[in-house]
């Protein structure tokens, strides 16, 4: 099943017993985020959000679409590997041997003609049944989120932006949050690292003006292929119709030389001056962590048109798990082939959600020769968004990467933390806020394969103390500090239990005072991870999270004789970490308590 338009979609979502009508009136002020939120971490990722009455606009708001595994295969009309696999067929394709089979790739290759897009000479395009233009435009109108308590105001979340190169004339299509300032002008929320930045480059560089178009609310395939991370050069829109099996129907836009698919529910036109930045944020990002506030261009609309009843699709990004969990899920099976490509030695690989996409990728491969997992990290480091990995693991046995438990009781079994670890310079996502320097800094290989001939073997150190339970570890450490507040152990069977430490820094100790103060004989108990006071040591997912956020692997990783400390406290300059060190993302008790009192008859269920 594909869909035309993101009508169809919703209206297959309800079909399936997929939606939710919310029609009592909700604010767009934190109200739908809070709501939306709690949906998201319900179980399996709860059900598409349809907010009926949304305060201060006619407009209806759609969010939660693709939130769960079913949901994002309504989406694409198949699964994420079902996808890949067509994907691979592409791919994999030889030279034909004979006449037949030379035949029988001309009928392909008719057949992959039909993804490229369409050019539609309609003159009143779906997208197209309102229109307003100049001093009209009044961009208010749309119920476009304020989601976090701390974010710098309302922004859009699922805007579609298409730009086209000035050297190549080529076409970029991808997602960048859209700060809206006033009644005509919006934030371009480019990184550094994106294909969209490199277009405004070249338009700032020869100082021309840059025009953009903007499609919010489109079919889920267009949706997705702006989300994903495609080689530069290489039109999202083909992917979009790889997906959905059929083209997409584009039309130009009123007031800039662009194309926008026909069925968008939204446009919005314009351009962005090479001259010009405004601070944009700070806004929740999808690391569950405040991005700071910065310099940015600016977007001044020109034209804003829409369908005769359209519907505002948004998201809400925040701590895992959230709704482009999913979306990320389907770029890793989908991308999966791709890579192989280049590294056939890779039979799979792992991007666990606490990771946020970038932090840690675990990676089953086909080992041959010593060095070999080095190999592969080098490579995916060298590789498109690959490169902004921080923490790679290297595994022999696929069948781990979906038992999260026996994948970590693997780890701690295996590696030895004085010979499988290997670092590196490269660069960093720019959301990383846990790196000495944004952009770039130091990444950690860890390799849990076996070893095979030519390697040295593991070396099993002995340990130094006897083993304790977790009351023994913190009466032990709180006889050195009576900062040391809390003690969990786990796998205490494994070669390398973990020890979880919560410690109160009190946003004035440093770090190196707990790490001088641990014992030898707690050393000896495992692998030590420090945690600041309050965090739930017995919350697996949340703990993850934080390890793999907050460290920096050439601070905050300690490698002594009896042991192994990791650091996921919090960073400040007492650590020597100078760089500012964003908020968590939390909402207030005042919207808790709202939602808490409407939340248990607020929805009309749909569907069967």
């Amino acid at each position: 099943m594909s869909f035309r338009n993101l009508g169809e979609f919703i209206a297959c979502l309800e079909e399936a017993g997929e939606l939710e009508r919310i029609r009592k009136p909700v604010s767009p002020r934190l109200e739908i985020t809070e709501i939306t939120d709690r949906m998201c971490k319900s179980s399996g990722g709860g059900k598409a959000l349809l907010f009926e009455n949304v305060a201060g606009s006619v407009f209806p708001v759609l969010t939660n679409a693709f939130g769960s595994m079913r949901r994002i295969g309504l989406a694409l009309g198949s699964t994420p590997d079902a996808l890949a696999e067509r994907l691979r067929e592409i791919l994999e394709l030889t030279p034909p041997a004979s006449f037949l089979e030379k035949l029988s790739m001309a009928g392909k290759a008719v057949s992959w003609s039909r993804f490229l897009p369409r050019l539609s000479g309609t003159k009143r395009p779906p997208c197209r049944e309102v229109v307003y233009r100049g001093g009209e435009v009044n961009l208010h109108r749309l119920p476009v989120l304020h989601c976090w308590p701390e974010d710098g105001g309302p922004f859009v979340t699922l805007p579609v932006v298409f730009t086209k190169g000035l050297s190549d004339g080529k076409r970029n299509v991808g997602m960048y949050r859209m700060q809206v300032y006033d009644r005509n002008t919006t934030g371009m929320h480019w990184h550094v690292h994106k294909d969209g930045a490199h277009h405004f480059k070249e338009y700032r560089e020869a100082g021309r003006r840059m025009e953009v178009a903007v499609a919010i609310g489109t079919d889920p395939a267009v949706t997705y292929a702006a989300t994903a991370p495609m080689p530069r050069g290489v039109d999202e829109m083909i992917l979009a119709g790889f997906i959905r099996r059929k083209p997409v129907t584009m039309v130009k836009c009123l007031t800039v030389d662009l194309e926008v698919p026909a069925e968008s529910e939204f446009v919005l036109e314009g351009y962005v001056d090479p001259g010009e930045t405004r601070i944009e944020g700070p806004f929740g990002d999808h690391t569950g962590y405040y991005s700071l506030a910065d310099e940015y261009p600016v977007f001044h609309v020109t034209a804003v048109t829409h369908r005769a009843n359209p519907v505002y699709s948004a998201t809400v990004v925040g701590r895992p798990p959230m709704e482009d969990c999913y979306l990320a899920y389907v770029t890793e099976r989908l991308f999966l082939p791709m890579i192989r490509t280049m590294l056939p030695e890779i039979r799979d690989y792992w991007l666990p959600w606490e990771g946020v996409f970038h932090n840690i990728v675990v990676v089953a491969m086909e080992k041959a020769f010593p060095g070999h997992a080095s190999k592969v990290m080098s490579g995916l480091w060298g590789m498109g968004q690959m490169s902004f990995a921080k923490m790679i693991v290297t595994v022999d046995d696929e069948s781990l990467l979906r038992k999260g438990g026996a994948l970590l009781a693997h780890i701690l079994d295996t590696v030895d933390p004085w010979t499988d670890l290997t670092f590196t310079h490269g660069i960093l996502d720019v959301l990383d806020h846990s790196a000495p320097q944004g952009l770039h800094g130091l990444k950690v290989g860890i390799d849990a394969t076996f070893r095979v001939a030519g390697e040295m073997p593991r070396t099993r150190r002995e340990r130094m103390a006897p083993p304790m339970g977790g009351d023994g570890i913190l009466r032990r450490l709180r006889a050195t500090d009576s900062g040391f507040v809390s003690v969990r152990k786990l796998f205490e069977e494994r070669v390398h239990p973990l020890v979880l430490v919560g410690v109160a820094k009190g946003g004035a100790r440093s770090s190196r005072s707990f790490l001088e103060r641990i014992p030898q004989d707690v050393l000896g108990q495992g692998i030590v991870v420090l945690y600041d006071d309050g965090v739930d040591l017995t919350d697996g997912s949340l703990v993850l999270w934080k390890a793999f956020n907050n460290v920096d692997p050439a601070r905050d990783i300690h490698v002594h004789p009896a042991g192994v400390v990791v650091d996921a406290t919090r960073k400040g300059p007492m650590d020597g970490h100078m760089r500012t060190w964003p908020d968590e993302i939390r909402m207030t008790e005042e919207i808790r308590a709202l939602v808490d009192e409407k939340f248990k008859d607020l929805f009309v269920s749909s569907g069967p």
